[in-house]
Protein backbone atom coordinates (compact mmCIF):
# COMPACT_ATOMS: atom_id res chain seq x y z
CA UNK A 1 0.00 0.00 0.00
CA UNK A 2 2.80 2.43 0.93
CA UNK A 3 4.46 1.88 -2.43
CA UNK A 4 1.44 3.27 -4.28
CA UNK A 5 1.35 6.90 -5.33
CA UNK A 6 -0.51 9.43 -3.21
CA UNK A 7 -2.02 10.93 -6.37
CA UNK A 8 -2.34 9.24 -9.77
CA UNK A 9 -3.94 11.08 -12.66
CA UNK A 10 -4.14 9.51 -16.13
CA UNK A 11 -5.64 11.11 -19.25
CA UNK A 12 -7.59 13.71 -17.27
CA UNK A 13 -9.96 15.85 -19.33
CA UNK A 14 -12.12 18.64 -17.95
CA UNK A 15 -14.13 20.91 -20.24
CA UNK A 16 -16.06 24.12 -19.66
CA UNK A 17 -18.35 24.38 -22.65
CA UNK A 18 -16.20 23.88 -25.74
CA UNK A 19 -12.96 24.77 -23.97
CA UNK A 20 -10.82 21.98 -22.53
CA UNK A 21 -9.27 23.41 -19.37
CA UNK A 22 -7.45 20.09 -18.88
CA UNK A 23 -6.70 18.05 -21.97
CA UNK A 24 -5.31 14.55 -21.39
CA UNK A 25 -3.18 15.35 -18.37
CA UNK A 26 -1.03 12.73 -16.58
CA UNK A 27 0.40 13.31 -13.11
CA UNK A 28 1.88 11.12 -10.38
CA UNK A 29 2.71 12.27 -6.86
CA UNK A 30 4.83 9.95 -4.75
CA UNK A 31 3.97 9.49 -1.10
CA UNK A 32 5.92 11.48 1.45
CA UNK A 33 7.06 14.10 -1.07
CA UNK A 34 6.38 17.73 -1.86
CA UNK A 35 5.20 18.28 -5.43
CA UNK A 36 4.86 21.78 -6.88
CA UNK A 37 2.36 22.26 -9.71
CA UNK A 38 3.31 25.30 -11.78
CA UNK A 39 1.68 26.90 -14.78
CA UNK A 40 0.65 30.24 -16.24
CA UNK A 41 -2.87 31.51 -15.59
CA UNK A 42 -5.37 29.42 -17.52
CA UNK A 43 -3.01 26.47 -17.88
CA UNK A 44 -5.34 24.06 -16.02
CA UNK A 45 -3.41 23.60 -12.79
CA UNK A 46 -6.19 24.83 -10.48
CA UNK A 47 -8.79 22.70 -12.24
CA UNK A 48 -6.52 19.66 -11.97
CA UNK A 49 -6.05 20.16 -8.24
CA UNK A 50 -9.78 20.76 -7.70
CA UNK A 51 -10.55 17.46 -9.46
CA UNK A 52 -8.05 15.71 -7.16
CA UNK A 53 -9.72 17.32 -4.14
CA UNK A 54 -13.12 16.08 -5.29
CA UNK A 55 -14.59 19.53 -5.95
CA UNK A 56 -14.98 18.90 -9.69
CA UNK A 57 -15.89 15.80 -11.69
CA UNK A 58 -13.59 14.80 -14.55
CA UNK A 59 -15.09 14.49 -18.03
CA UNK A 60 -12.62 11.74 -18.95
CA UNK A 61 -9.61 9.95 -17.51
CA UNK A 62 -8.96 8.42 -14.12
CA UNK A 63 -8.02 10.06 -10.84
CA UNK A 64 -6.97 8.23 -7.69
CA UNK A 65 -6.08 10.01 -4.47
CA UNK A 66 -4.70 7.78 -1.70
CA UNK A 67 -6.03 4.95 -3.85
CA UNK A 68 -9.60 6.31 -3.84
CA UNK A 69 -11.86 8.04 -6.33
CA UNK A 70 -12.16 11.60 -4.98
CA UNK A 71 -15.82 11.86 -6.03
CA UNK A 72 -17.24 8.36 -5.51
CA UNK A 73 -15.19 7.79 -2.33
CA UNK A 74 -15.41 11.33 -0.97
CA UNK A 75 -16.70 10.31 2.44
CA UNK A 76 -13.75 7.98 3.02
CA UNK A 77 -11.16 10.33 1.51
CA UNK A 78 -11.96 13.70 3.07
CA UNK A 79 -10.90 12.82 6.64
CA UNK A 80 -7.47 11.85 5.24
CA UNK A 81 -6.69 15.02 3.28
CA UNK A 82 -6.22 18.67 4.12
CA UNK A 83 -7.16 21.41 1.69
CA UNK A 84 -5.97 25.00 1.88
CA UNK A 85 -8.09 27.14 -0.40
CA UNK A 86 -6.77 30.45 -1.71
CA UNK A 87 -10.00 32.13 -0.61
CA UNK A 88 -13.34 31.24 0.91
CA UNK A 89 -14.34 28.36 3.13
CA UNK A 90 -14.73 30.52 6.26
CA UNK A 91 -17.78 32.31 7.64
CA UNK A 92 -17.07 36.09 7.37
CA UNK A 93 -18.24 36.87 10.91
CA UNK A 94 -16.59 33.96 12.73
CA UNK A 95 -13.55 34.62 14.93
CA UNK A 96 -10.28 33.04 13.78
CA UNK A 97 -9.74 30.86 16.85
CA UNK A 98 -13.41 29.87 16.96
CA UNK A 99 -13.25 28.67 13.36
CA UNK A 100 -10.09 26.67 13.95
CA UNK A 101 -11.52 24.97 17.05
CA UNK A 102 -14.69 24.16 15.11
CA UNK A 103 -12.57 22.50 12.42
CA UNK A 104 -10.65 20.54 15.05
CA UNK A 105 -13.89 19.12 16.48
CA UNK A 106 -14.73 17.67 13.06
CA UNK A 107 -11.71 15.34 13.20
CA UNK A 108 -11.11 12.25 15.29
CA UNK A 109 -7.47 13.03 16.24
CA UNK A 110 -6.83 16.72 15.64
CA UNK A 111 -3.61 18.56 16.34
CA UNK A 112 -3.41 20.69 19.47
CA UNK A 113 -5.13 23.92 18.50
CA UNK A 114 -3.18 26.13 20.91
CA UNK A 115 0.14 24.87 19.55
CA UNK A 116 -1.01 25.43 15.98
CA UNK A 117 -2.15 28.97 16.80
CA UNK A 118 1.26 29.72 18.29
CA UNK A 119 3.18 28.11 15.46
CA UNK A 120 1.38 30.08 12.76
CA UNK A 121 1.31 33.37 14.66
CA UNK A 122 -2.46 33.55 15.05
CA UNK A 123 -2.52 34.39 18.77
CA UNK A 124 -2.84 38.14 18.29
CA UNK A 125 -5.88 37.81 16.01
CA UNK A 126 -7.66 34.80 17.52
CA UNK A 127 -10.69 36.84 18.56
CA UNK A 128 -10.83 38.91 15.38
CA UNK A 129 -13.69 38.18 12.93
CA UNK A 130 -12.47 36.64 9.70
CA UNK A 131 -13.59 39.56 7.53
CA UNK A 132 -11.36 41.91 9.55
CA UNK A 133 -8.22 39.78 9.25
CA UNK A 134 -5.46 40.95 6.97
CA UNK A 135 -4.74 38.92 3.85
CA UNK A 136 -1.72 37.34 5.50
CA UNK A 137 -3.70 36.42 8.61
CA UNK A 138 -6.40 34.83 6.48
CA UNK A 139 -3.72 32.80 4.70
CA UNK A 140 -2.27 31.56 7.99
CA UNK A 141 -5.74 30.62 9.27
CA UNK A 142 -6.43 28.71 6.07
CA UNK A 143 -3.14 26.84 6.53
CA UNK A 144 -4.05 25.98 10.13
CA UNK A 145 -7.48 24.72 9.07
CA UNK A 146 -5.89 22.44 6.48
CA UNK A 147 -3.43 21.03 9.02
CA UNK A 148 -5.56 20.60 12.13
CA UNK A 149 -6.98 17.21 11.11
CA UNK A 150 -3.52 15.54 10.76
CA UNK A 151 -3.90 14.87 7.00
CA UNK A 152 -1.96 12.21 5.12
CA UNK A 153 -2.11 14.39 2.03
CA UNK A 154 -2.13 18.16 1.99
CA UNK A 155 -3.21 20.42 -0.90
CA UNK A 156 -1.87 23.96 -0.58
CA UNK A 157 -3.04 26.66 -2.99
CA UNK A 158 -0.62 29.61 -2.94
CA UNK A 159 0.26 28.99 0.73
CA UNK A 160 2.49 32.06 1.21
CA UNK A 161 0.64 34.64 -0.91
CA UNK A 162 0.47 37.90 1.02
CA UNK A 163 2.77 36.76 3.83
CA UNK A 164 5.71 38.78 5.10
CA UNK A 165 9.17 37.14 4.81
CA UNK A 166 9.18 35.88 8.40
CA UNK A 167 5.77 34.22 8.09
CA UNK A 168 6.71 32.84 4.68
CA UNK A 169 9.79 31.10 6.06
CA UNK A 170 7.73 29.77 8.99
CA UNK A 171 5.36 28.12 6.49
CA UNK A 172 8.34 26.68 4.59
CA UNK A 173 9.72 25.18 7.80
CA UNK A 174 6.33 23.67 8.58
CA UNK A 175 6.06 22.07 5.12
CA UNK A 176 9.53 20.54 5.59
CA UNK A 177 8.52 19.14 8.98
CA UNK A 178 5.37 17.63 7.50
CA UNK A 179 7.43 15.92 4.80
CA UNK A 180 9.77 14.55 7.47
CA UNK A 181 6.68 13.11 9.21
CA UNK A 182 5.60 11.38 5.99
CA UNK A 183 2.89 13.82 4.91
CA UNK A 184 2.53 14.26 1.15
CA UNK A 185 2.09 17.85 -0.05
CA UNK A 186 0.83 19.14 -3.38
CA UNK A 187 1.24 22.89 -3.73
CA UNK A 188 0.54 25.46 -6.39
CA UNK A 189 2.61 28.61 -6.22
CA UNK A 190 3.56 31.63 -8.27
CA UNK A 191 6.85 31.94 -6.38
CA UNK A 192 9.53 30.07 -8.28
CA UNK A 193 11.99 30.28 -5.39
CA UNK A 194 9.36 28.60 -3.20
CA UNK A 195 9.09 25.68 -5.63
CA UNK A 196 12.88 25.36 -5.81
CA UNK A 197 13.19 25.54 -2.03
CA UNK A 198 10.45 23.06 -1.08
CA UNK A 199 9.64 20.71 -3.94
CA UNK A 200 11.01 17.22 -4.47
CA UNK A 201 9.20 17.15 -7.80
CA UNK A 202 7.87 19.88 -10.08
CA UNK A 203 5.17 19.50 -12.72
CA UNK A 204 4.85 22.35 -15.23
CA UNK A 205 1.41 22.53 -16.84
CA UNK A 206 0.47 24.48 -19.96
CA UNK A 207 -2.58 24.24 -22.21
CA UNK A 208 -4.07 21.54 -19.99
CA UNK A 209 -1.13 19.12 -20.09
CA UNK A 210 2.05 18.44 -18.16
CA UNK A 211 4.83 19.67 -20.44
CA UNK A 212 7.77 18.99 -18.10
CA UNK A 213 8.34 17.25 -14.78
CA UNK A 214 11.21 16.25 -12.57
CA UNK A 215 13.13 17.53 -9.59
CA UNK A 216 14.12 21.23 -9.67
CA UNK A 217 17.73 20.14 -10.24
CA UNK A 218 16.78 17.89 -13.16
CA UNK A 219 14.67 20.57 -14.82
CA UNK A 220 17.34 23.24 -14.42
CA UNK A 221 20.04 20.89 -15.67
CA UNK A 222 17.97 20.00 -18.71
CA UNK A 223 17.25 23.58 -19.74
CA UNK A 224 19.47 26.19 -21.25
CA UNK A 225 23.20 26.15 -20.51
CA UNK A 226 24.66 27.69 -17.40
CA UNK A 227 27.32 30.30 -17.83
CA UNK A 228 30.64 31.28 -16.32
CA UNK A 229 31.39 35.00 -16.14
CA UNK A 230 34.57 36.88 -15.33
CA UNK A 231 36.22 40.23 -15.94
CA UNK A 232 39.72 40.88 -17.22
CA UNK A 233 41.55 43.30 -19.45
CA UNK A 234 39.63 44.23 -22.62
CA UNK A 235 40.36 42.55 -25.91
CA UNK A 236 41.38 39.07 -24.79
CA UNK A 237 41.79 36.50 -27.56
CA UNK A 238 38.38 34.86 -27.20
CA UNK A 239 39.08 32.62 -30.20
CA UNK A 240 42.07 31.13 -28.40
CA UNK A 241 39.97 30.54 -25.29
CA UNK A 242 37.28 28.89 -27.37
CA UNK A 243 39.78 26.39 -28.79
CA UNK A 244 40.65 25.28 -25.26
CA UNK A 245 37.01 24.69 -24.32
CA UNK A 246 34.89 21.54 -24.90
CA UNK A 247 33.21 21.35 -28.34
CA UNK A 248 29.74 22.42 -27.18
CA UNK A 249 30.95 25.54 -25.37
CA UNK A 250 30.92 29.18 -26.43
CA UNK A 251 32.82 32.26 -25.32
CA UNK A 252 32.22 35.96 -25.90
CA UNK A 253 33.30 39.39 -24.73
CA UNK A 254 29.96 40.98 -23.85
CA UNK A 255 31.31 44.43 -23.10
CA UNK A 256 34.95 45.56 -22.97
CA UNK A 257 36.59 43.46 -20.26
CA UNK A 258 33.47 41.40 -19.44
CA UNK A 259 33.48 37.77 -20.62
CA UNK A 260 30.99 34.93 -20.61
CA UNK A 261 31.60 31.23 -21.22
CA UNK A 262 28.52 29.04 -21.78
CA UNK A 263 28.22 25.28 -21.88
CA UNK A 264 28.17 22.42 -19.41
CA UNK A 265 29.62 24.37 -16.51
CA UNK A 266 31.37 21.82 -14.32
CA UNK A 267 34.69 21.63 -12.40
CA UNK A 268 36.54 20.64 -15.58
CA UNK A 269 35.29 23.68 -17.50
CA UNK A 270 36.17 25.96 -14.61
CA UNK A 271 39.69 24.48 -14.47
CA UNK A 272 40.09 24.92 -18.24
CA UNK A 273 39.13 28.61 -18.10
CA UNK A 274 41.35 29.43 -15.13
CA UNK A 275 44.26 27.49 -16.68
CA UNK A 276 43.87 29.43 -19.94
CA UNK A 277 43.82 32.69 -17.98
CA UNK A 278 47.02 31.70 -16.14
CA UNK A 279 48.77 30.83 -19.41
CA UNK A 280 47.87 34.23 -20.86
CA UNK A 281 48.71 36.30 -17.79
CA UNK A 282 45.08 37.13 -17.06
CA UNK A 283 43.74 37.57 -13.55
CA UNK A 284 40.04 36.57 -13.82
CA UNK A 285 38.14 38.85 -11.48
CA UNK A 286 34.51 38.65 -10.38
CA UNK A 287 34.49 35.01 -11.44
CA UNK A 288 31.01 33.58 -10.98
CA UNK A 289 28.77 30.77 -12.17
CA UNK A 290 25.29 31.83 -13.22
CA UNK A 291 22.98 28.92 -12.53
CA UNK A 292 20.02 28.24 -14.77
CA UNK A 293 16.95 28.71 -12.56
CA UNK A 294 13.52 27.14 -12.48
CA UNK A 295 12.10 30.45 -13.62
CA UNK A 296 14.36 30.32 -16.70
CA UNK A 297 13.05 26.82 -17.48
CA UNK A 298 9.45 27.92 -16.98
CA UNK A 299 9.79 30.89 -19.31
CA UNK A 300 11.52 28.81 -21.98
CA UNK A 301 8.79 26.16 -21.89
CA UNK A 302 5.72 28.37 -21.66
CA UNK A 303 6.89 31.73 -22.92
CA UNK A 304 4.88 33.29 -20.10
CA UNK A 305 5.56 34.74 -16.68
CA UNK A 306 3.80 33.48 -13.59
CA UNK A 307 1.52 36.12 -12.19
CA UNK A 308 -0.45 36.14 -8.98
Amino acid sequence: MHNTAAVEVAGLVKRYGRKAAVDGLDLRVARGTVTAVLGPNGAGKTTTVEVCEGYRRPDAGTVRVLGLDPVADAAALRPRIGVMLQSGGVYPGVRAEEMLRHMARLHAHPLDVDSLITRLGLGSCGRTPYRRLSGGQQQRLAMAMALVGRPELLFLDEPTAGLDPQARHAVWALVRELRADGVTTVLTTHYMDEAEELADQVAIIDAGRVIAEGSPEELCRGGAENSLRFTGRPGLDVGSLLKALPPDSAAAELTPGSYRVTGAVDPQLLATVTSWCAQHGVMPERLSVERHTLEDVFLELTGKELRG
